[in-house]
């Protein structure tokens, strides 16, 4: 029961909208009807600047990393916690994603995954923002550096798992981190139709 009832908290943990609020305290406007229609801190950059594009970056990672504290002070140490740990942290992506509180439309999961897997495989993490910001550089394409950091997310856990400290153990990261994939991978789908069509906005 109180592996539930953590997983709710790290869901409605999740589901703060920052990028919302942010927009909605600073040019009274939902950040929704604009841009790609999402919460996340690209979208709110487009909207109301780069500053609050940046705090809602900081804010949503911190929510993710947060759920992942909470299940890991909470839970007693045992053969599952390390799998309970791991789902909390998933449980913060979907809530970021399909926020209560927005009719369970939010943003694209990136930040707060990144907020998760910080708590989770830190090293790994490092290494993935790496390949973020090469194909960022190089392609000038933030929605494809996302995908790309996340594809390769679940292989540099997998590699680095006997030297990278985990909240939780490798192989719920790993599935978390796959899940957590499938999920920003989902999100993108209208990026990566542009993409294709070669009509996607390119960070500037």
């Amino acid at each position: 029961m109180l592996s539930v009832l953590i997983i709710l908290a790290a869901y409605f943990l999740g589901s703060i909208p920052f990028g919302y609020l942010i927009v909605r305290a600073r040019e009274n406007a939902d950040v929704r009807e604009s841009g790609s229609g999402g919460t996340g801190a690209t979208n709110v950059s487009r909207r109301a600047g780069k500053a609050a594009g940046l705090l809602t970056l900081l804010l949503d990672a911190v929510k993710g990393t947060a759920g992942v504290i909470l299940a890991r002070a909470v839970l007693t140490p045992g053969s599952d916690a390390g799998l309970w740990i791991a789902l909390a942290g998933l449980a913060a992506m979907v809530g970021h994603i399909f926020p209560v509180w927005l009719g369970f439309r939010g943003g694209k999961g990136v930040a707060t995954g990144l907020g998760v897997f910080v708590g989770l495989a830190p090293l790994a993490v490092a290494c993935a923002g790496v390949v973020f910001v090469g194909v960022v550089w190089a392609t000038r394409y933030v929605s494809l550096g996302s995908i790309t950091a996340a594809a390769v997310l679940p292989v540099l856990i997998w590699l680095l798992s006997d030297k990278a400290t985990s909240a939780a153990s490798p192989g719920s990261t790993i599935i978390t981190a796959i899940l957590g994939c499938a999920l920003i991978v989902f999100t993108h789908r209208a990026n990566i139709a542009r993409l294709l069509r070669g009509t996607e906005n390119k960070f500037r």
